[in-house]
């Protein structure tokens, strides 16, 4: 694997996002080609990360892809790169609830046998701030913290005493962040706006957050910590092992895209273009259906924010119904569970599913292990999964309808022969039968198996 550090911090809010892309940014500046990667299930980061790096941005589960897949995915995200950026998730040892850290940065580090720097908010503490440090690196000696940044920063004075008290942990300190109110970006409900939303301010962000790395990080002294990684030698990820395309013709999937529909994992598209898709995206919001459109992903996003902008595009809502009808194999996640729906907040959509969606103040937000409710050309009752789920909205049925999923609280979702709906998010690296099953059902409906 390639020289690699993980960004982790002592609990959320300290600043990892900061410096994570604005050492991707600045390392790109400084002439490297660099992978960016998010630990956990989160789609928001990976978009700034695609921005500083000009990559794609990507993620690292252990629990939505398996841990014996992550250092094969890191090593597949990393093909062209010469340096690698982990940005962790949470504080540095925290994990899935209940698991002693199972799919914490920690576990991920360890998995790459990545050096880790620890980003440590000292806004409201001095020489207190070496306490923090020593007991991160007592606490599991089987990560190896290497550097520190110290992150909002008041003074020289309150940077000499900082100093002071992480001098005696042997940790170096790599880097001091000023504060810096440029890198504030816009915030909603559930986090940041995603880059894709915003393109400018993202890339104003960005370039915020590379300059106040540029002028506080040591570049050279963080590269050497990099380059110390133990050597390890892993076997990259290949979508085209995990399925196996028809020899003739390429049915074309539809991948709804754009400000609304802007999360999906990197290795989805992968997938459905290994098992023989002809991938084709789509902007809900403006654009028709693609033309000899054989199946359509609708993955997640923030369509209660555009709900009046989405009902306004009425040809792709009458032509996604029409062809649902017919037959086109569908499948759904968050977002495109409420595309599917009558209505959301009273804005009409697609009407494909006897449900009306509605924003709510309640959060839904963690980690299901999900069981097939329903057999779907996609999946057989009793398939057990796990996945994701990230959202404050809620659907209400008009009718009786099949779920998608048995979870621990009930079911959830809509099923029908060719159409699988719901708020669960899957990383597919895990099921790729679920790719290879739905580009099947494409090539059927398209008439290419005929």
């Amino acid at each position: 694997m390639i020289p690699r550090v993980v960004v982790a911090a002592p609990s959320s809010g300290a600043g990892k996002t900061t410096v994570a892309v604005g050492l991707m940014a600045a390392l790109r500046q400084a002439g490297h080609t660099v992978a960016g990667f998010k630990v956990g299930p989160d789609y928001i980061d990976p978009g700034f990360h695609a921005v500083a790096t000009g990559r794609p941005g990507r993620n690292l589960d252990p629990m939505l892809s398996g841990e014996e897949r992550v250092a094969p995915l890191f090593a597949h995200g990393t093909v062209g790169a010469d340096i690698a950026v982990v940005e962790g998730v949470m504080g540095l040892y925290d994990g899935a609830l209940g698991t002693e850290g199972y799919a914490s940065t920690a576990h991920v580090a360890k998995l790459l046998q990545a050096p880790v720097v620890l980003v440590v908010d000292a806004s409201a503490a001095g020489r207190s701030v070496g306490a923090v440090v020593q007991g991160f690196v007592a606490f599991d000696t089987e990560v190896r913290i290497v550097g520190v940044v110290l992150n909002k920063v008041g003074s020289d004075r309150h940077e000499a005493e900082v100093r002071a008290g992480v001098a005696p942990t042997g940790v170096p300190v790599l880097g001091v962040l000023r504060r810096d109110t440029r890198l504030t970006v816009p915030s909603r409900h559930l986090g940041l706006v995603p880059a894709g939303e915003q393109r400018e301010q993202a890339v104003d962000a960005v370039e915020a957050a590379a300059e106040l790395v540029r002028q506080g990080v040591d570049l050279e002294a963080f590269v050497a910590a990099a380059r110390a990684a133990a050597p390890a030698a892993v076997e990259a990820w290949d979508p085209s092992a995990e399925v196996t395309p028809a020899e003739n013709g390429r049915p074309v999937v539809a991948v709804a895209s754009g400000p609304v529909f802007s999360f999906h994992y990197t290795e989805t598209t992968e997938l459905l273009v290994a098992a023989g898709a002809e991938v084709v995206t789509l902007d809900p919001l403006s654009d028709p259906l693609p033309e000899a459109t054989a199946a359509l992903y609708l993955g997640g996003g923030f369509p209660e924010l555009h709900a009046e902008a989405l009902s306004a595009n009425e040809g792709l809502r009458r032509q996604v119904a029409t062809e649902v009808a017919a037959g086109l194999p569908v499948i759904a996640e968050c977002a495109g569970l409420l595309y599917l729906c009558r209505e959301l907040d009273g804005h009409p959509m697609t009407g494909v599913l006897p449900a009306a969606g509605r924003m709510t103040s309640r959060l839904t937000l963690g980690y299901r292990t999900a069981i097939a409710a329903t057999t779907t050309t996609f999946l057989d009752e009793g398939r057990r999964v796990r996945g994701h789920e990230f959202h404050r909205t809620a659907i209400e049925l008009d009718a009786e309808v099949d779920p998608a999923w048995y979870l621990p609280g009930g079911v959830e979702g809509i099923a029908l022969p060719r159409l699988h709906a719901s708020y669960l998010h899957l990383h597919w690296t895990a099921t790729p039968d679920i790719p290879a099953r739905f580009v099947a059902a494409a090539r059927v409906h398209t008439g290419l198996d005929k």
